[in-house]
């Protein structure tokens, strides 16, 4: 089984297919694994896009059920995340590489934009999680119930108050928008994006067409294109048609 290791930090990552580099990054908020992903995702994006591309996946630094491990950096939560992203793909030797990712994965990609954005080439957005005006402790409060407690029950040198630390600067330092970067940063944004709008709480819609808006060369994919399932391989070949047409040569 492979993993990544820096210092304190160990990610455990899977790899399928060959061809230009694309990185998918797991949903299930911080609880993102690869089993649990593949239990619940739309569609298994790993297997969708092997035969075409390198597919590069990874549990998330400090998942409960997953096998990365690493410090809980309470000053910097989004940046040690994206620390792991890129550090991944210098390990594997990969320079510019695609990225799709889902739920939490939509933040994280916009910090790899800011993070490094000449190296992702394109990148694919799928029920990408936002900060709802009406709901904007949501996330604080699903994590502190569902994934703190887990965590310092089986990692003695994390306690309930730096689970607490962590999540507030994670999502109410700046809790709006996509919580990484301002509309500002997603204006400026040339990289060309694809967004599969969702709309339950933890994926506004209005979030995602915002940023579909902002954003000079953003897609839209159907919406919605994940009910009736049959919608589901229409949007997976938007999809192709879209890191096909970015892909390098």
């Amino acid at each position: 089984m492979p993993f990544y290791e820096k210092g304190p930090v160990r990610i455990y990552y899977e790899e399928a297919g060959s061809g230009f580099p694309l990185l998918i990054i797991p949903g299930g908020g911080l609880n993102a694994t690869i089993p649990s992903f593949a239990a619940s995702a739309p569609f298994d994006a790993m297997a969708e896009f092997k035969d075409q591309y390198r597919c590069i996946t990874m549990d998330l630094r400090n998942a409960n059920g997953g096998q990365s491990s690493g410090p809980l950096e309470v000053d910097r939560p989004w940046d040690a995340y994206t620390d792991d992203h890129i550090g991944l793909m210098d390990h594997l030797g990969i320079d510019k590489f695609l990225v799709m990712g889902f739920c939490i994965g939509g933040p994280f990609i916009w910090n790899l934009l800011k993070r490094a954005p000449g190296r992702v080439v394109a990148a694919v957005l799928a029920q990408p999680s936002g900060s709802r005006p009406e709901m904007r402790d949501l996330f604080y409060t699903n994590n502190m119930a569902g994934w703190a407690p887990v965590l310092v029950a089986r990692r003695p040198d994390i306690t309930m108050a730096m689970a607490d630390s962590f999540l507030d600067r994670m999502y109410r330092a700046n809790a709006d928008f996509v919580f990484t970067v301002t509309r500002d940063f997603v204006r400026a944004c040339r990289t060309p994006i694809l967004v599969l709008p969702d709309d339950i709480p933890a994926h506004p819609y209005a979030i995602a067409m915002e940023s579909a808006m902002l954003a000079p060369n953003a897609q839209v994919s159907l919406y919605p294109w994940k009910d009736p399932k049959e919608r589901i391989p229409l949007a997976v070949r938007h999809v192709r048609t879209f890191l096909r047409a970015h892909r390098p040569a």
